[in-house]
């Protein structure tokens, strides 16, 4: 198979409002925009990939039925370069709510976890050197 493309969908009635969290707070741009579904992209740099993301009503007609349901347990991982900067510019400047406050784990994260208007968490990441026990299961 070869795959030309891979993002997720996150089906949601607050649509509007996750528009505008993840075009504030992440820097996604709207590509295309309906009052059901709306697909928003992160331009890449050099340095950085190109990230995509959109945002469906879960009661439009294509979805099959039984499955109109909004996201639930659903967790997006952003790596960034320095978490204790987007710590101070999200929750200390921005006001936004930790789910998770900022911590270092053993596993080689240090992190903190926050979550959009339809309850999806964002778990705001830079990897740092794991313990001698977590290193060990690394491949």
């Amino acid at each position: 198979m070869k795959l030309s493309g891979y993002y997720p969908v996150l089906a949601t009635p607050r649509i509007a409002e996750s528009r505008d969290f993840y075009t504030t707070w992440f820097g996604f741009e709207i590509v295309f925009e309906a009052d059901w579904y709306i697909s928003l992209r992160r331009p890449g740099t050099d340095d950085e990939p190109t990230c995509e993301l959109a945002l469906l009503d879960p009661t439009h007609p294509t979805i099959p039925a039984g499955f109109g349901k909004p996201v639930q347990g659903i967790l997006l991982n952003f790596e960034v370069d320095d978490v204790d900067a987007e710590w101070d510019r999200l929750v200390k400047t921005g006001g936004l709510h930790p789910e998770l406050d900022l911590r270092t784990e053993d596993f080689g994260q240090r992190h903190f976890i926050i979550a959009d208007p339809a309850g999806v968490l964002i778990d705001v990441i830079t990897e740092v050197p794991p313990s001698p026990e977590f290193a060990a299961l690394f491949t």
